[in-house]
């Protein structure tokens, strides 16, 4: 349909070379972008490369330090001289630091607020001229369930998750009139390098998420590939400001 094709359209995914963002990217490749996969792992990045462009598209590979404000914009700047424009942006890029909240330092507070939260406001502001000279464009967030729920080894994560959709609200009303849609999805529990962290620390998390899911399933990857496309697409032109939960119906479900 073409309503869900992005043939000629240039996505940037951070953290796009492995897990969810790989997922996104598979997506976005498999309808027609162009894909520049940002992260700090050169040796995955290349990786994650060579499996886009085996899927058919074009793809290039850009290390980026979202943490850092002048990587970001350097990032956006390199995927637009190689890519001609930009059209998609995915922030996905994420980390976590699992502890107490009395046993947090201030420098892991700002590295997890940092990566999760402000790196994805520099991206986008970065990205925001590039979008209204291409007459408009989509920017995915990556949320999660500590959008929605609290954790007691999660304070920094969950508040720069809940963060996120606020963001991106307030993203949407503002660049709405440059024909600019923000959206966020809203991660359930997903089979990811993270969650099998998360699943050695926290005991009884993997029947607890089991029991909870409609699905009866961890998600993958995978399960990212149809929303991404839409959200990126035509499809979406009238959809922005929202957090879709992509879950299982973990969160539909007491």
């Amino acid at each position: 349909m073409k309503l869900f094709d992005l043939q000629g359209r240039v996505a940037i995914v951070t953290g796009g070379n492995g897990g969810i963002g790989l997922g996104i990217a598979r997506g976005l490749a498999q309808a027609g972008a162009s894909i520049a996969v940002a992260a700090r792992n050169a040796a995955k990045n290349a990786a994650a490369v060579k499996e886009l462009e085996a899927l058919g598209a074009k793809s290039i590979a850009i290390e980026v330090d979202v943490r850092d404000e002048a990587s970001c914009r350097a990032m956006v700047a390199k995927a637009a001289e190689r890519l001609g424009r930009i059209d998609i942006l995915v922030n996905n890029a994420g980390t976590n630091v699992r502890k107490l909240p009395q046993e947090y330092t201030l420098a892991e507070w700002r590295e997890v607020l940092d990566t999760n939260l402000t790196g994805a406001f520099v991206c986008s502001q970065a990205a925001y001229p590039a979008m209204v000279k291409a007459g408009g464009g989509k920017i995915i967030c990556t949320g999660s369930m500590m959008s929605i729920f609290g954790g007691p080894v999660m304070a920094p994560y969950g508040a720069s998750k809940g963060g996120i959709v606020q963001m991106a609200k307030s993203l949407a009303c503002a660049w709405a009139k440059d024909n600019i849609q923000v959206n966020a999805i809203l991660p359930g529990f997903i089979n990811t390098e993270l969650t099998v962290g998360a699943r050695k620390v926290i005991a009884g998390l993997h029947e607890r998420v089991i029991a909870r899911t409609p699905a009866g399933r961890w998600g993958e990857p995978g399960d990212f590939a149809g929303i991404a496309v839409f959200l990126a697409s035509a499809a979406s032109d009238f959809v922005t400001g929202a957090a879709i939960p992509i879950d299982g119906g973990y969160s539909t479900q007491f």
